[in-house]
């Protein structure tokens, strides 16, 4: 009996580790980002959306006009080319799949309703930063 269970271990870890990863490093939209706290995990304000917003790929956040969204990071703007992301995540009950989620947007696309944290800290971004799972 114990040589069973010892193969059926042995074949539900194989099966694990044959996984396959389907996500991939996206290009960075910025060199820096501003956060609230060394970790960037809290909140900076929380805004309102002031027009739809289609994302365009999986880093960014599909966004519906006046859903309420918290920002935890905001991308310094590099030259005048770009355009200017904050990242946060979508608080809505009516779209509560995405509650969670985080990625980025445009800065223009929020109205800041509630500032949490005024005093911003700068960090450069990683490559993880831009991660498309």
């Amino acid at each position: 009996m114990s040589l069973v269970v010892y193969f059926v271990v042995i074949f539900l870890c194989l099966g694990f580790m044959d996984q396959e990863a389907n996500g991939a490093f996206m290009q960075k939209l910025a060199k820096k980002k501003l956060c609230a706290d060394d970790e960037c995990v809290y909140a900076i304000s929380l805004g309102k959306a002031l027009d739809d917003y289609n994302a365009p790929d999986c880093r960014f956040l599909n966004i519906k006009k006046d859903e309420l969204v918290y920002i935890y990071t905001k991308l310094v703007k590099e030259d005048d080319d770009g355009g200017e992301f904050w990242s946060g995540s979508v608080y809505s009950d009516q779209y509560r799949d995405q509650i969670g989620l985080i990625g980025y947007f445009p800065s223009g696309l929020i109205t800041e309703l509630n500032v949490y944290q005024d005093i911003l800290q700068e960090f450069p971004t990683t490559a993880v930063d831009f991660y498309c799972d």
